[in-house]
């Protein structure tokens, strides 16, 4: 079993706030942790997984939490039965002023995503978020990636270990779903298969409203979406590649999104800037093992001999940030950058005082000054805001450059994506 670098967090939240609710997509380990917490905690746990369960709760949702008393409960699956929401909400306002800990809820669909459920519980629920295993996770490396990338350094200090093209390319090909991590080519492919077809297909209709057959729809853009990591998204090309509605095609997205299938990063605009930066945002896959296996890319050999490899490579890091981002020291937000001459960062990391970092990601173990035109350009932009430049790369050393009057280094890879030692 993987240890989960968000289950501290999780206990001090149940401490907190009445209700906690944990998302994510399934199979990320949701189940696991809530079972591992419940057992911790003394908590009894139910699945709305379980049919009769679920029709019982169904028929009868404020009776159901109501019988509860001063019991404490983790639902799994909570998205099965929407109606909860109100009868939990009645529940938590009836608690007394210092309970805490009432309701540890798991679910797929970001049900609590809508500022208006948000507004209805004003500071009673947490929300924490479980994507698939980081690679960190996977090797035990207990380093926080971002708070490791945001510190301050010597650019003259000791090598990194080297990660090779394979290594790096099997990392993105294998993902981060628990139940993968080790298994055979053969195993993965049936899982993934079986993940496609009975899980994200089947999701999607459920939480999709619609009279109309939307199968075939979701399985041409999926994979569309999926070769389109870290690159800007357009609703108009996409739609006409795919002979859809551009209006679809965003609902559509904006579904896939509420179940943690990809990810739409905003574009870094701020006040005089705005009219400067394209807006359009960014699409990320949420686990690139998914998004290969949507490619029908089955290993690291062939994903080497394709184009998607650097952009999957981007999504990695983007990913790799993301999920240390839930458990590092200070909150901040994952954005993107291009102006309208075409100068772009891949990752802009904005803290809550306004402060950036720009992160640039490199498939090369080469580096030159023109590798850093997108980061020079976002510090000119930002002024006294600008923190960092990095350009993240394959090679083994850091490496400083000096442009323009401002300091940019070069990191390997292995900065935020750790080797297995």
């Amino acid at each position: 079993m993987f240890q989960r670098y968000v289950q501290n967090l999780l206990y001090e939240l149940m401490g907190e706030f009445r209700i906690v609710y944990l998302t994510g997509p399934r199979q990320s380990g949701k189940t696991t942790l809530a079972k591992i917490v419940a057992e911790m905690l003394s908590i009894r746990y139910v699945s709305l997984d379980d049919q009769a369960m679920r029709a019982a709760v169904e028929f009868d949702p404020h009776g159901f939490v109501r019988s509860l008393g001063d019991e404490c409960l983790v639902i799994d699956e909570f998205q099965y039965v929407p109606g909860l929401v109100p009868a939990i909400k009645e529940a938590s306002d009836q608690l007394a002023t210092n309970q805490r800990g009432k309701f540890l809820l798991t679910g797929s669909a970001d049900l609590f995503a809508s500022t208006r459920v948000q507004e209805a519980m004003p500071g009673h629920l947490a929300r924490l978020e479980l994507l698939p295993l980081s690679v960190a996770e996977i090797v035990g490396n207990r380093r926080n990636a971002l708070d490791s990338l945001l510190q301050k350094r010597d650019p003259y200090q000791s090598e990194y270990p080297e990660l090779t093209r394979i290594q790096i390319a099997d990392a993105i090909v294998c993902g981060g779903f628990p139940e993968m991590i080790g298994k055979s080519r053969q195993i993965r492919k049936v899982w993934f298969d079986s993940y496609i077809r009975g899980r994200l297909l089947k999701d999607f209709e459920s939480l999709y409203a619609t009279r109309k057959d939307c199968h075939s729809n979701i399985a041409a853009l999926t994979p569309r979406l999926s070769g389109l990591s870290g690159n800007l998204l357009k609703y108009a090309k996409i739609g006409r590649d795919l002979e859809l509605d551009d209006r679809l095609v965003k609902r559509y997205i904006e579904t896939l999104e509420l179940m943690f299938i990809f990810q739409r990063i905003p574009s870094y605009a701020k006040n005089r800037a705005k009219r400067l930066v394209v807006s359009l945002p960014k699409i990320f896959s949420t686990d690139t093992g998914l998004a290969c296996a949507l490619l029908g890319i089955r290993n690291g050999e062939s994903l080497l001999t394709t184009n998607h490899y650097g952009a999957l490579l981007e999504n990695l890091v983007y990913l790799e940030l993301r999920k240390a981002a839930v458990w590092a020291k200070e909150p901040i937000s994952l954005l993107h950058f291009r102006d309208n001459r075409q100068r772009e960062v891949d990752l802009v990391i904005e803290k809550d005082d306004g402060k950036v970092t720009g992160v640039e990601v490199k498939a090369s173990a080469s580096v030159s000054v023109r590798d850093f035109r997108g980061l020079s350009a976002l510090s000119e932009l930002t002024g006294e805001r600008f923190e960092q430049g990095i350009l993240l790369y394959t090679g083994h050393r850091v490496l400083p450059f000096r442009i323009s009057g401002r300091n940019f280094l070069a990191l390997p890879l292995t900065a935020v994506i750790p080797a297995n030692n």
